[in-house]
Parts: C-alpha cells; sequence; structure tokens
C-alpha cells in the first residue's frame, strides 16, 4: 500500500457534523474527504425536521432535556442532555450567522414546529421541510471560502493506521473503486454518518449504510448501544429505494395515520397518537403492513393544498410517485433512519482509541439512549463537531497557517475488489428479517449466521467487511439485550423493562466471538 504524510487534521465525513467541524478547526490545516460531490450524499442534506432547540418561552433547555430523556426509555445520560439543550440556541445563533436561512416571522422571531415526544413547539426549521438542504448549502458555501480546509472529493476511508498505540491515519480509496492509500495525519474525525443503508427499506443516502462505524470497529474502538436502530414510521412507501420521508412535521401539523379502512389506527395506541414516541408509532405502522392493512398518512384535512408550498419537498416526492397528497393519502412504511449507537464517544467526542475523535450519526455520545428525539440529531452533530474541533485545537497545540500544510495529492491507485450488489442485498434482506422494528433469539441468530455467510462469500473485500462489521455488531447487541427498550422490541422478551436500564458497551472482537459461537451450534 502506497502511503503518504500530512500535517492536516482529517475529517472523514461530508455531512453537517463535518462541515461543522473543519469550520470550527479553521485556521488549523484540515482534509476533509468526501465519498460524493460535497452535499450531494449526505444524510444531513436529506434532513427535513430541523434542529430542535428551547428558542422561546415558555420552552426551556430543562424542558428539552427532560423530553429528551422520556423519550429515550431510561438509558440517556442525563448530564449530556443537560449539556446539550444548554448549548443548542447558540448554535442556532451561529448557524444563522453562517447564512442558514430559517424560517423566520415578521418580527425576526424563529417559526418553530413541533414534533413526536415534544412538549413544545422547539424545531426550528426552513421551508416547512428544507432544514437539512438549506443548512448544508450555507455552510459548504462557507467552506469553499475557508482557505485552511482541503476539499478530496471522490475518495473515502476504508481503514485506520495506527503507530505507538494511537491512531495514526487513515487508508482512502477511490469512492468508485480502487487500492487504498495510507495518509498518515496528526489526527482523525470520523464523522460518517450512520447505518440506515443495511436495511432494505430505509430513508438514508444508498451509500450510508454503516462503512465508518465498521472500520472503526476493525480498529478496535468500544462501540455502544449499538442494537438501537430507530425506525421512522412515515417513510414513503412508493417503490423507491432510499424511501423518501414524509416529515414528522406533517404530523406536528395535524396530519393522522389511517390505514386502507379509513381507521385512525393510532388511536388508543398511546395518549399522543401520531405525536406518540418514534418507536411507538414505528411499530404501529409496521403492525398494520404486516397485517395487510396499508398504513397512509393523511394530510388533507390538516394541511389541504397548502402542503405544496409548506412542505416542497413530500410534495416533490409524491409527485414523482403519480401522488397528490392534497387528494390522497400517502402510503407509509417503517423504515430503518437513525442509528443512535455508534462509536462511544466522551464528552469531547474522543474515542476509546488514542488520536481518533467522532461526531455525528456515527458516534454514540448518551444523548438518544433507546430512542432519539425528533430534530435532536442534528443538534447533537452540531454540539459534538464544535466540541471534537476544540478538543483536537487543545490536544495538537497552536494552529498553523494552512501554508504549513501543503495541499495533498493522492497518487493514482490500481484496481480493488468492490462489493458484490448480490451480497449486499443478501445483507440488507437479512438485517431486515432478523434485527428489524420487531426482534426475536432465533431471527437474530439466524442474521448473526447470515452475516458471516455473506462476509465469507467475499472476504477479500474491505467495504464489505466494514459493512458486516457494523451488522454484526447491532445484531449481537440484539441478541444479548434480551429486553424490550425504545427501538429496540423483542418480542420474546418475559420480564416487564425496568424504567431505567444500562447503555451497552461491546468490541468486534466480543461479536465476532458471539457470531462464531452460534455458527457451531445447529440452526
Amino acid at each position: 500500500m502506497q502511503e503518504i504524510s500530512t500535517g492536516r487534521v482529517v475529517i472523514v465525513g461530508a455531512g453537517l457534523a463535518a462541515l461543522y467541524a473543519a469550520l470550527a478547526l479553521a485556521p488549523r490545516p484540515v482534509l476533509l474527504v468526501s465519498p460524493d460531490p460535497l452535499g450531494s450524499g449526505a444524510s444531513s442534506a436529506w434532513a427535513q425536521g430541523g434542529v430542535a432547540a428551547a428558542m422561546a418561552q415558555p420552552d426551556s433547555p430543562e424542558a428539552h432535556a427532560t423530553d429528551t430523556r422520556r423519550a429515550g426509555a431510561g438509558i440517556v445520560d442525563a448530564e449530556v442532555a443537560r449539556s446539550v439543550t444548554r448549548e443548542a440556541r447558540d448554535h442556532i445563533l451561529t448557524l444563522t450567522d453562517l447564512g442558514a436561512p430559517f424560517d423566520r416571522d415578521a418580527a425576526g422571531g424563529y417559526l418553530l414546529s413541533r414534533e413526536a415526544a415534544h412538549a413544545f413547539a422547539r424545531v426550528v426549521r426552513v421551508r416547512g421541510d428544507q432544514a437539512g438542504a438549506e443548512i448544508m448549502r450555507a455552510l459548504a458555501a462557507q467552506l469553499r471560502q475557508t482557505p485552511s480546509v482541503q476539499l478530496l472529493e471522490g475518495w473515502l476511508a476504508t481503514g485506520l493506521r495506527s503507530a505507538a498505540g494511537r491512531v495514526s491515519g487513515v487508508e482512502l480509496a477511490p469512492s468508485g473503486g480502487g487500492a487504498p492509500v495510507a495518509v498518515t495525519a496528526p489526527a482523525v474525525l470520523l464523522a460518517g454518518g450512520g447505518s440506515g443503508g443495511l436495511y432494505a427499506l430505509t430513508t438514508n443516502p444508498a451509500r450510508i449504510r454503516g462503512q465508518v462505524a465498521g472500520l472503526a470497529a476493525r480498529a478496535g474502538a468500544v462501540m455502544a448501544d449499538m442494537e438501537f436502530v430507530q425506525f421512522h414510521p412515515t417513510a414513503m412507501d412508493i417503490g423507491l429505494d432510499p424511501a423518501p420521508l414524509a416529515t414528522e412535521a406533517l404530523r406536528g401539523e395535524g396530519a393522522v395515520l389511517i390505514n386502507r379502512l379509513g381507521e385512525r389506527f393510532m388511536d388508543g395506541q398511546h395518549p399522543d397518537r401520531e405525536l406518540a414516541p418514534r418507536d411507538v408509532v414505528a411499530r404501529a405502522v409496521y403492525a398494520q403492513s404486516r397485517a395487510g392493512l396499508r398504513p397512509m398518512l393523511d394530510t388533507r384535512a390538516a394541511l389541504g393544498d397548502r402542503i405544496h408550498q409548506e412542505f416542497p419537498g413530500v410534495a416533490a416526492a409524491c409527485a414523482r410517485a403519480g401522488i397528490d397528497p392534497a387528494q390522497h393519502p400517502i402510503p407509509v412504511a417503517a423504515a430503518a433512519h437513525y442509528h443512535m449507537g455508534g462509536i462511544e464517544t466522551n464528552a469531547a467526542g474522543r474515542s476509546s482509541l488514542r488520536g481518533l475523535w467522532a461526531c455525528g450519526e456515527v458516534a454514540s455520545t448518551g444523548l438518544h439512549g433507546a430512542n432519539r428525539l425528533a430534530s435532536n440529531g442534528l443538534l447533537e452533530a452540531l454540539v459534538y463537531a464544535r466540541r471534537c474541533a476544540t478538543d483536537m485545537a487543545a490536544a495538537l497545540g497552536e494552529a498553523s497557517e494552512a501554508t504549513d500544510a501543503p495541499e495533498l495529492t493522492l497518487p493514482q491507485t490500481g484496481p480493488a475488489e468492490v462489493p458484490d450488489p448480490a451480497l449486499v442485498a443478501r445483507l440488507r434482506a437479512a438485517m431486515t428479517a432478523g434485527a428489524g422494528v420487531i426482534r426475536d433469539a432465533s431471527g437474530l441468530s439466524a442474521c448473526l449466521r447470515e452475516i458471516a455467510a455473506v462476509e465469507a462469500a467475499q472476504p477479500d473485500c474491505t467495504a464489505l467487511r466494514n459493512m458486516t462489521a457494523t451488522a454484526t455488531l447491532i445484531a449481537a447487541a440484539a441478541l444479548t439485550r434480551t429486553e424490550s427498550r425504545g427501538a429496540h422490541f423483542r418480542s420474546d422478551a418475559t420480564q416487564e423493562t425496568a424504567q431505567t436500564g444500562s447503555r451497552s458497551r461491546m468490541t468486534l472482537t466480543e461479536a465476532l466471538r458471539l457470531r462464531d459461537t452460534l455458527q457451531k451450534e445447529p440452526a
């Protein structure tokens, strides 16, 4: 493998957390690694709801933290929730200064939406459902004007390098396929998204399949809460992969869930009905799908023709499927949406591996617990991106100008094995069947065996091994947690779930040991 050295901090990822961290590190030289053209392949750009923040009375950071803990089903780190919600307002103001065009009223106040499990309207939005795209557009514009940041598009991370007991760099390969190059760097920040694409039905961009979490796990990082995968209850079930999202803000505006019989099936399921925590609504939608009752989101009475102006992203996705949501309900299904688990980090964003930081969806900070509160994902990305930048700067010492670290030119590389699409499809089917919305020991055991078979079918493909590493950790952690809690629902759990519980921590070595044991047992 060819090796090259840089004095730049390497940031893997091109979503909100990565861009915000790169800007916060300025003027320290940064190499930002993006597999796609900036802004086109990041989950952040697809985020519809917005950023949760207590911006107006009678709301408060304390109330926001309380809602976060309640949604997280007993395993949210209370101090993390308090500290993150206290910082929220400052990040909204910073984004505003950076050009994010948040919706405002005539007096200049922020227009706020209410989403599921929030006691108040506190989601700061842009054009109804365009928050992610517009925030990313503003940050990308700032990034391109920041001389300390070198943007490396068309490359992705496939592994980590270690020396003297610490992470010393990354292995980067052309995103279209090619052999990796080893890049030595003073520090590495992983901000490369989640794991939703490991499932057959997902709202995530196609490339987001747990690879970045997987490469950290393969390097020995401690992973936390890997069993907790959030399924969004209102992904549009219109035959597209990925599935377009019908934002939760629609239900905040009064849209209701019905089935093909016209029944409002959330009645009796939870006092908050459509605005119940996501795991509750997702399981209800899933049950309707399994029963052949075709769940749908009905926006007609709540919004009517206004949906076209106030939620243009949803309306455009409907139009592609030949649906006018002002006239007809939108078919929906529960789809893999957000991974609460990931690389365990401390309050500063440090992982268990020296020299490695992580933020955004790839990290697990303790904020989300077993079930992420709506629109806390972008907030967490902002808070921890800045914290990572601050801690990295302190660890590395006084910043130097970009001219002290010349731009990196990566050499041309030869061919490398790419994942077999049939094996990726097989992996996604296994995860959906065994580690999906409703789980049991038999299904999870079968899932782990199938992951092992997929891995064995192409053992020398690093990109596939990064996916199977994350899939293995999700299924192994889910098998180990024998209770139902939040987004993790075990149909074979017999005991009543305690009000509070413990976070899970697991290394890939431990997960593989469990998988190997199952392979030796009769199926």
